[in-house]
């Protein structure tokens, strides 16, 4: 479970963090990651939302694919560097995809996102 502090919320937060100035993505066969960093001093905690739309399944797919990448997430969350927030979006395949194949999944595009955003506030 991610902590209340660690959750984005506002549909401007996503939008930001998808589509703002200086944002990065790195995506696979079974999600996309965006990324941007928020606050230049870096102070703030690194915020986390997901994007699991109906292409993936019907809700009890959703709901359990949205459980999987959140439980993966938490386990990550020391790796994303303070002042970033992270949207996760899943592709249709992640419905059929295990626990551990999201989590590789999750650590592999994060890794690859926080090193791109690294790159841009240098």
């Amino acid at each position: 479970m991610l902590p209340a502090r660690h959750r984005l919320r506002e549909r401007a937060d996503f939008t930001a963090a998808v589509r703002g100035s200086g944002a990065s993505r790195a995506g696979g066969r079974l999600i996309v990651v965006h990324a941007n960093r928020t606050d230049a001093r870096a102070e703030l905690p690194p915020r986390v939302g997901f994007v699991v739309s109906k292409a993936v399944g019907n809700a009890v797919t959703r709901n359990l694919t949205k459980r999987r990448l959140r439980a993966a997430v938490a386990t990550q969350l020391s790796g994303i560097p303070l002042g970033v927030d992270v949207v996760v979006r899943a592709n249709p395949s992640a419905a059929l995809a295990s626990y551990q194949e999201l989590a590789d999944s999750i650590a592999l595009q994060l890794d690859r996102v926080c090193r791109s955003v690294s790159k841009a506030s240098s």
